[in-house]
């Protein structure tokens, strides 16, 4: 059995890219992306729209995946033309590359530690530091793990967290994101006037609140399950928060596409060069991936996630309040 640093090594042949593969997947995904988002305002009957719509918001999660591959430099680095793709996708989701890159590099040098900072992440407290906050500490916390402040992660995610808060905390590091965000309200307010605001909602509403919705929730789950294990900083391993503090998430063959394998979260957390392609490719080749962690978008465990608030030293486990 492979243990610590021996799976880290074993993932290593697995974190090389078929470049013709990437840039075939990439372009294909944004080509039906565009696909849909003219199908919502060009179509023969509203119900085709409204479809196109609806899949367009989960295909936006899908680029958002390979987007945020790029930003970990698994698939077409140093290539000045994904670089313009993503850089204008990354404007497009309200997530630029500036700060999605130093909070998502944070999250993975930090993910499962109790007491760092909720950089790139959702807080957590233990119980005993929650019990010991004011009644408005304490319902600031609770409101950034609601069930609603998730469903509308488009705006408490990615407009306020990625972009306005960027800005408040250090401007002058964050400029793109002030550029994501002029750009972002300017070409929905230019749909909004010269097409309509049935054609807003199918073009710009509908899309982004899914994406933004179910971004949210797939990071929260992913870190955020019943049998989830956090530890103290001397405790932490990198190996050990991939595997015990990331979820393997049971999808269907469809989702798994929507998702561009992000399920495997655990394998990605092991080794964040590996394109998600390829995350399959080491469930398969490696049984200790095998034995991970899991959860799923069945309803009852959504429910037990978001139930989660704090963790419990004496239980050993996240619980509610």
């Amino acid at each position: 059995m492979l243990q610590g640093k021996q799976l880290i090594l074993a993932t290593k042949p697995f974190a090389k890219e078929d470049r013709t593969k990437s840039w075939i997947l990439t372009l294909s995904t944004l080509f039906i992306l565009i696909g849909l988002l003219v199908g919502t305002v060009y179509n023969f009957h509203w119900a085709l729209k409204l479809m196109c719509s609806v899949l367009a918001g989960l295909v936006i999660v899908r680029m958002f995946v390979i987007y945020h591959d790029h930003q970990h430099k698994a698939i077409l680095d140093k290539s000045p033309v994904a670089n313009f793709i993503f850089t204008i996708f990354g404007f497009y989701v309200l997530a630029p590359t500036g700060i999605w890159s130093a909070s998502h590099d944070y999250h993975h040098k930090n993910n499962s530690k109790l007491f760092s900072a909720s950089i790139g992440s959702y807080p957590i407290y233990t119980k005993q530091k929650f019990d010991k906050l004011s009644k408005g500490e304490q319902r600031h916390y609770l409101f950034i793990r609601h069930p609603l402040t998730i469903l509308f992660g488009y705006f408490f995610t990615f407009m306020y967290g990625m972009c306005i808060k960027s800005m408040i905390n250090r401007f002058s590091k964050n400029v793109d994101s002030l550029i994501a965000l002029i750009l972002h309200i300017a070409y929905q307010v230019a749909v909004f006037y010269f097409l309509g605001w049935q054609t807003w909602i199918l073009l710009c509403a509908i899309p982004h609140f899914i994406s933004g919705a179910m971004g949210s929730y797939l990071f929260y789950a992913q870190h955020n399950f019943p049998t989830v294990t956090f530890v103290g900083n001397e405790e932490w391993t990198y190996e050990g928060a991939a595997l015990d503090s990331s979820s393997y998430m049971k999808l269907n063959p469809f989702m798994h596409w929507i998702t561009a394998n992000i399920g495997y979260h655990h394998i990605h957390h092991m080794n964040s060069r590996i394109p998600f392609y390829r995350l399959p490719e080491v469930w398969e080749g490696i049984p200790e991936m095998r034995t991970a962690k899991t959860t799923s978008l069945n309803p009852k465990d959504i429910a037990a996630c978001l139930n989660l608030k704090v963790w419990d030293f004496e239980k050993q486990k996240m619980v509610g309040v």
